[in-house]
């Protein structure tokens, strides 16, 4: 029996149990489309949602640990499910998001100048 922000955490999906807790408490975690507590008790083969706007990643869970894992052991106890076009939006608003400079904060680095030209290009 382990609580949904504890495998949050164990599973590598936030930094802190805290941070974990917060979302849950702020209805960014969702299972069967109803915000969940921190302290709901999780089960296997069970498929919840975390919001990153604007989508919803939605992960299955394969196994259960209460304790933080290796980031290389995290596909044996969590399955994204998400869709490809959601992961491909997600994607497009990090990108515009480091795209958005303010005014007079200088010339681009060599990083910001590449991204810019693969985002032209793709549109």
């Amino acid at each position: 029996m382990v609580r949904i922000d504890k495998y949050l955490w164990a599973v590598r999906l936030f930094k802190t149990r805290t941070l974990a807790s917060e979302a849950c408490k702020s209805e960014r975690v969702t299972i069967g489309g109803k915000p969940v507590k921190p302290s709901r008790i999780i089960n296997v083969n069970e498929i919840f949602s975390v919001k990153e706007p604007p989508v919803f990643r939605e992960y299955k869970i394969l196994d259960i640990t209460e304790n933080r894992i290796g980031a290389k052991l995290v596909p044996n106890f969590l399955l994204e499910i998400t869709s490809e076009e959601n992961i491909e939006m997600l994607k497009l608003t990090k990108l515009a998001k480091k795209l958005d400079r303010p005014h007079g904060a200088g010339r681009p680095t060599k990083k910001e100048r590449r991204d810019l030209e693969v985002f032209f290009q793709n549109s």
